[in-house]
């Protein structure tokens, strides 16, 4: 219906301007909304308001011209001007149930458009650094990432979920060093272990593992490793040369069999991070590893290209991309003094790699601590001739667990971290979605344990769920009372659904394909969450108050088709979040 009056509002716009009532050049982007209260209307739209500076005109008496030159419609019952010129919309109540026969009719593909078809989109999440498990801060971009992928996937996109596995650089050197030192330890060296080391019990025990499979191949006694090494921060010397010192001592002795330890190292996390994110209901299309961009000569090669434009230059043996020319604060280095390209030349030709894919629209998905990190990325598509307005940067804040009034810390290199498997199994992946969903991305976060795993009114998800099931809880009754359900006759018999609670329901359902395209568009999953929880007050409301399997057949019938489509979009909206709807509790 809402498609339908913009298209009647087109035509007004059309016939006025052919009148000359309209200058011929002015544009508008017409908008109609659907009304919350329904005595001001069903829908409503502020046209005239926006039209009435470029036509020189009042607004009100604008309205009056554009209601005029509205076609009929015989699904409008009338249409009034309120205010300062807002043109109102009542709908034939006839009208408005044909929502239900809508929503039976398409099923799972209800709340479904083609907005985006035909356009490509890349939407890159999570993207940890496999040197830890995920932590319960590493969920929140998780479960927004994927429900935006799947709003946009919803709304005809073709959609490619992408995590980039930084597997080259400093961290896995320390990542590997530290496994290296831990298997020393297990082969009976005392070693003092690096302040800026990983120091999990993962380490240890992936580093127990290696000494089983390879024995004391990889071993050194420990005066030897740490012989010439500088000291570390807590006996007064500094913990990234002491780290740095470490790291190359690790590559000297173990030469060739340093890439075993990496390797196992960063395959057993990473084979950690998949497994977590598929129990979390996270699927990609594509683990991308920027060691084997690296390995191609991406990365030298994006450099290069940044050269020819003029845009790198030396100093201090360092060489520097001028990202302070395209917007940036300030200039930034790609490789270092000792020849080590930084990470930003990998992001650098990473982009490039996802901009020669003929993506539409990259979406990248970082912790709100990256939100410095922008500008730079877009200077360096931008040094590399692509719009950057083709990259967007959706900013997450990290979730905060509390733990009764206690905070509690997530550090990977200390350990002292509460894994996304832990949240998980602890108040389970549904409530762990949903929660992480329920407010702006870029909103802090404090994550109520008790309240995600209670079953009450208070707990939201529980609260939707429990709708969806007693929904399927009415239609076991129906079988049980071996009472037939005439599926066509309910819907010739919409038009007895004249409570107020029915009418609020029927409302509701007409908002959903709206908010799924709206929460898509501005990648905010919040409104769906926001949606579902009302709907279902609209229904636990219902249900309170009005039998549903009555003697009256007719009604009855009407009634059960009615729950029956609050049901489906309940299923529809919840798949979107990841969540089940389950149908007992």
């Amino acid at each position: 219906m809402k498609k339908r009056l913009e298209s009647l509002l087109e035509h007004a716009i059309t016939s006025l301007k052919n009148d000359s009532i309209l200058p011929q050049g002015i544009t508008v982007k017409i908008g109609v909304e659907q009304a919350r209260d329904t005595s001001h209307g069903d829908f409503a739209t502020n046209l005239a308001l926006m039209l009435a500076k470029p036509a020189k005109s009042n607004p009100r008496q604008l309205a009056e011209k554009i209601v005029a030159a509205l076609p009929s419609d015989p699904d409008v019952e009338k249409i009034e001007i309120a205010g300062p010129g807002f043109i109102n919309f009542f709908i034939r109540a006839t009208a408005q149930h044909d929502i239900v026969k809508t929503v039976h009719k398409l099923g799972s593909g209800f709340g479904q458009s083609t907005t985006g078809k035909g356009r490509k989109i890349q939407v890159e999440f999570v993207s940890a650094n496999p040197t830890g498990p995920l932590h319960v801060g590493h969920g929140r971009g998780a479960a927004y990432g994927s429900t935006v992928a799947n709003l946009l996937a919803a709304t005809g996109f073709e959609v490619h979920r992408e995590y980039y596995v930084n597997d080259a650089g400093r961290q896995m050197d320390i990542l590997t060093t530290s496994l290296w030192l831990r298997y020393l330890e297990e082969s009976g060296e005392a070693m003092q272990f690096p302040s800026n080391g990983y120091r999990g019990e993962y380490i240890r025990e992936i580093a127990s593992e290696l000494h089983k499979k390879y024995g004391n191949d990889f071993h050194y006694a420990a005066n030897l490793v740490m012989e010439n090494i500088p000291a570390d921060e807590p006996q007064g010397g500094d913990k990234e040369i002491h780290i740095d010192a470490l790291v190359e001592k690790a590559k000297t002795l173990l030469a060739k069999n340093y890439r075993i330890i990496a390797k196992a190292g960063i395959n057993t996390i990473l084979a950690d991070i998949k497994g977590d994110l598929a129990e979390f209901g996270i699927q990609y299309e594509e683990w991308f590893s920027e060691q084997a961009l690296v390995d191609s000569g991406a990365v030298k090669a994006a450099l290069e290209r940044l050269r020819s434009e003029g845009y790198l230059y030396e100093k201090e043996g360092a060489t520097w991309f001028s990202s302070s020319q395209l917007g940036d604060e300030k200039d930034r280095v790609v490789v270092r003094e000792n020849g080590q390209m930084t990470y930003f030349a990998s992001d650098i030709a990473y982009h490039m790699n996802k901009l020669d894919r003929g993506y539409d629209e990259i979406i990248d998905i970082w912790g709100a601590d990256h939100h410095g990190y922008v500008p730079r990325v877009k200077a360096a598509m931008q040094s590399l001739g692509a719009d950057p307005n083709r990259l967007s940067v959706l900013l997450v804040q990290f979730a905060v667990l509390y733990r009764g009034k206690e905070k509690v810390q997530m550090s990977t290199r200390s350990g002292e971290f509460v894994t996304l498997r832990q949240l998980r199994n602890e108040v389970g992946k549904d409530a762990a979605r949903f929660f992480y969903v329920m407010r702006k991305a870029e909103q802090h976060m404090d994550f109520d344990l008790k309240l995600a795993t209670s079953h009450s009114n208070d707990n939201p998800v529980y609260y939707v769920q429990y709708a969806h099931a007693r929904i399927c809880s009415v239609f076991r009754q129906l079988d049980e009372k071996n009472w037939a359900r005439d599926l066509a006759g309910g819907m010739n018999q919409l038009h007895l659904l004249t409570e107020s609670h029915e009418i609020s329901l029927v409302n509701s359902l007409i908002r959903y394909p709206e908010i799924v395209e709206r929460a898509a568009h501005q990648r905010e999953p919040h409104q769906l969450v926001h949606y579902l929880r009302e709907i279902a007050t609209h229904f636990h409301t219902y249900y309170n108050a009005h039998q549903f399997l009555i003697d009256d057949s007719q009604l009855r019938n009407a009634r059960l088709n009615l729950i029956e489509a609050v049901r489906q979009i309940i299923t529809n909206g919840l798949e979107i979040l990841g969540v089940s709807a389950p149908e007992s509790m």
